[in-house]
Parts: C-alpha cells; structure tokens; sequence
C-alpha cells in the first residue's frame, strides 16, 4: 500500500532524528491513511485511502 492521501495527495515527508547529542541521521514520517468510502466530487461512492485530516472534512458514503 502506497501511503498516500487520494484526496489530497499528501504522501510522506522526511526529516531527521536528532539524539541527545544532537547528531542528525534522516527519518520518514508517514502519512496517517485510513481505507474508508466516501462521496467524490463527482457525486459518486468512492473507496480509497484518506488521511485524518480529511476523514474529517469528506462527505462519507
């Protein structure tokens, strides 16, 4: 599963770990998806993956 919003596109971003000593290596993070069906704008039913984000702001099927 590719971790990617079908509403708004947003997919992961990168960053780093900062440790105590302040030493900097990369890290991701991921995009919080969840599969659930709602209503496109099109009108019609739809299944996909969607962030939390909006989950809160799309019209559910």
């Amino acid at each position: 599963m590719s971790r990617v919003c079908s509403v708004c596109g947003k997919g992961q971003a990168s960053g780093n770990n900062v440790s105590h000593s302040k030493r900097r290596t990369r890290r991701t993070f991921k995009v919080n998806v969840q599969k659930v069906s709602y209503i496109n704008a099109q009108g019609k039913a739809v299944s996909g993956y969607v962030c939390a984000r909006c989950l809160k702001s799309v019209e559910r099927a």
